[in-house]
């Protein structure tokens, strides 16, 4: 997708991954006795080896004021410790022939690499090193913060597209954290520093609130006795790691967001619903939700490709996402970019339209089944990537989901019906809930922000 926003929602969208059978379980799980959670998932079929240690806290976790804190963390965990000197960290896992990486959201802070077999003893060792022993200096948290602060400017301040969505968010979340943007906002980012590092670090990065996943050629019981010898060590820190968070109220309207900036490409229309995830939906509603972006969003078949490009043509491109792993809630979006002669009427008007058929027809029989089989084909192809079922489970285990919540999924995915996936688009996919973004290429840099009233029944709406 050419918009910068909908790139990183679906990214944090992960691609289901699980096993048809409930009986056939994947994974097994163990708790050591300072409270890590340790979770195997053996598969013979290559020598390799995925480690990821999870970390329950994200940038919706940092106290006021300090945002962007957790993600500042995740590039000062690259430094060093006392055993690790400072920036070899991932230079000693390529000289073992490995890569790794990190990544933060909102709700999680996940570090992770991928070995030879032989190799993991001691890459379970060095994770474990640093989840207790981290040294920050001066220097390297004033070199980081530049860092970060020139990643920010390329990748959002540059960026008209992320700018959108980062408004999108602020107007989306009114009291909730998953309004402030994961990076930060600047002027809070230019004044974080060590101790606030080193705060957030012994607050969350403990053995009870963390997840270690280990997938490929391994045995469980083997994999139990490193985990014991290494991360076994580090003791519990002692006291309940809570993750206190403000509530979003009810919203009582819409509201649009115009963003004019002459480096923008073609217009853009943009709409965000906020609606449940895996972690927050009651029974059944995230699969049903999974299913209707599907039918609604899913490539140049999806009801919102058909109607705006090809029926309508008011618009060269359209689609959208469901962002479901949120710990609090999810969101569901759609986007239009405009031809050279669409407006941003036109296309708002276009996705209203598919919106408002959807909530109430529904979807049909023919429709939804072609969805699950599309959903179910994707979770037996993923499943072939070690790193991607080790990264399902990481999310929905995170979110406080259970290894039988995953490996259930596709027999719950076959029992939505169509009248599930009707009741949630009239549910979720309401103006109450939503954001709607305008981008528009003008000669000049301004936003605006507007909240409509919704009409009260009865009344004159003139």
């Amino acid at each position: 997708m050419p918009v910068a926003a909908i790139a990183a929602e679906a990214d944090s969208a992960p691609v289901l991954t699980a096993s048809p059978e409930k009986s056939a379980k994947k994974a097994i799980e163990f708790t050591l006795e300072n409270g890590l959670d340790v979770v195997v998932i053996p598969d013979h079929r290559a020598p390799i080896v995925t480690q990821m240690v999870w970390y329950k806290a994200g940038a919706a976790d940092e106290p006021p004021g300090v945002s962007g804190i957790a993600h500042f963390l995740e590039h000062l965990m690259f430094k060093g410790t006392e055993n690790i000197p400072a920036g070899q960290f991932s230079k000693m896992i390529a000289r073992k022939g490995g890569d790794d990486n990190a990544f933060t959201n909102q709700d999680v802070t996940a570090y992770f690499q991928r070995v030879a077999k032989d190799r993991l003893a001691s890459v379970m060792e060095m994770e474990a090193d640093r989840m207790a022993n981290l040294r920050l200096s001066e220097t390297d948290v004033n070199t980081e913060r530049d860092v970060i602060l020139e990643e920010r400017r390329s990748r959002v301040d540059n960026d008209p597209a992320s700018l959108l969505q980062e408004q999108m968010m602020a107007a989306l979340y009114r009291n909730h954290p998953y309004g402030i943007p994961v990076i930060g906002w600047e002027h809070e980012m230019k004044q974080l520093d060590r101790e606030d590092a080193l705060s957030f670090y012994d607050r969350f990065y403990a053995p009870e609130n963390a997840i270690l996943i280990v997938a490929g050629d391994v045995e469980p019981d083997d994999v139990l006795v490193l985990a014991e010898e290494t991360f076994g060590k580090i003791p519990r820190h002692g006291e309940a790691i809570e993750r206190t968070r403000p509530t979003e109220p009810e919203h009582d309207g819409s509201v649009t967001v115009t963003l004019e900036d002459p480096r923008a490409g073609r217009t853009t229309v943009e709409r965000y619903y906020i609606a449940p995830s895996y972690a927050s939906a009651k029974p059944g509603e995230a699969e049903a939700l999974d299913l209707l972006a599907r039918v609604m969003v899913h490539g140049t078949t999806g009801r919102v490709y058909k109607h705006l490009v090809m029926k309508e043509k008011v618009a060269a491109s359209a689609g959208g996402w469901y962002s479901d792993s949120g710990l609090d809630s999810g969101r569901m979006g759609f986007y239009a970019i405009a031809g050279e002669k669409n407006t941003p009427e036109q296309m708002e008007a276009a996705v209203d339209a598919v919106i408002a058929d959807i909530r109430e027809n529904g979807v049909t029989q023919d429709e939804l089944d072609r969805a699950r089989a599309g959903l179910l084909a994707e979770y037996v192809y993923s499943s072939d990537s070690i790193s991607r079922v080790a990264r399902q489970y990481g999310w929905r285990l995170a979110a406080g989901l259970s290894i039988e919540d995953v490996e259930d999924w596709p027999n719950r995915i076959k029992a939505v019906t169509v009248d599930d996936v009707r009741k949630v688009a009239q549910e979720y996919l309401v103006d109450e809930k939503s954001v709607t973004g305008i981008l528009k290429p003008e000669p000049k840099h301004t936003s605006r922000v507007q909240k409509k009233p919704v009409p009260v029944a009865g009344k004159d709406k003139s």
